[in-house]
């Protein structure tokens, strides 16, 4: 049995074997093409994961450069870096953006920077709930934008301070760009990478609530498959993460 009759219909352990097989095969069989010279206008489906601050900010350029020069397209997974390696183990994507270091099964890792996210509010927002000071205090009552459910990085900065979870009052705005207009519009702090706050941050709407921000390192994770397709995709992504992301 290869498919579950629920809704959605969903593949069994041995219909994502099937699935992975033919995902393996359709890109051999494009990367062969290739080399001979044939590879027509045969169009390769290859599906990744990334999380939501990487597509937003610096993912999609070496992925428009790859496509410029081969006949591909991507079928993007968003997730939680924390959550994309399951995408990899499950076969649903060839690769992906992760904040898992150690090797998934049957992949190979390169090790991309760190997103650089720092806890930033509006002034007038700051004036209004850190008058005092940016103490435990205030920060259990400020409200605080988080991401969805699954975002702990706003729950880890708190935790330094010794804020519970729970105490502040909590919205949630699940897309990149449009959790950073929460926090330029002043619906609450959050933490934001430097790439979306940098400009704000000259220009004197935002304010930094702390000088202490949380990396998170990334690391690209593919198929341990001999694909030229594969491996140029790679490079691409390396490159432009090394780019544009800290050192770390």
């Amino acid at each position: 049995m290869v498919l579950v009759r629920s809704k959605p219909v969903r593949a069994t352990e041995a219909g994502g074997a099937v699935v992975r097989l033919a995902r393996q095969l359709a890109l051999l069989e494009h990367d062969a093409l290739a080399a001979i010279g044939a590879e027509g206008g045969a169009v390769v489906s290859v599906p990744l994961a990334v999380n939501a601050d990487s597509l937003a900010t610096w993912f999609l350029p070496p992925l428009a450069r790859v496509a410029d020069r081969r006949a591909v397209v991507f079928d993007l997974h968003r997730d939680d870096q924390d959550f994309t390696a399951g995408l990899l183990e499950s076969g649903t994507v060839m690769a992906a953006v992760t904040s898992r270091e150690a090797p998934v099964a049957g992949c190979r890792v390169r090790r991309l920077g760190v997103l650089r996210y720092e806890a930033v509010a509006t002034t007038s927002f700051a004036a209004k709930w850190f008058a005092g000071g940016v103490d435990a205090e205030a920060l259990r009552a400020a409200p605080v934008v988080d991401f969805d459910r699954r975002d702990d990085l706003q729950t880890q900065w708190l935790a330094r301070r010794g804020v519970p979870a729970a105490a502040p009052p909590r919205h949630r705005v699940p897309a990149s760009q449009d959790f950073a207009t929460a926090v330029e519009l002043g619906l609450g702090w959050g933490l934001l990478p430097g790439f979306q706050s940098a400009g704000a941050l000259r220009a004197g709407e935002l304010v930094r609530l702390g000088d202490d921000p949380i990396d998170v390192p990334l690391y690209w994770q593919q198929w341990n498959l001999t694909s030229p397709l594969l491996d140029e995709i790679a490079d691409e992504i390396v490159d432009e993460g090394r780019r544009m992301l800290a050192a770390g």
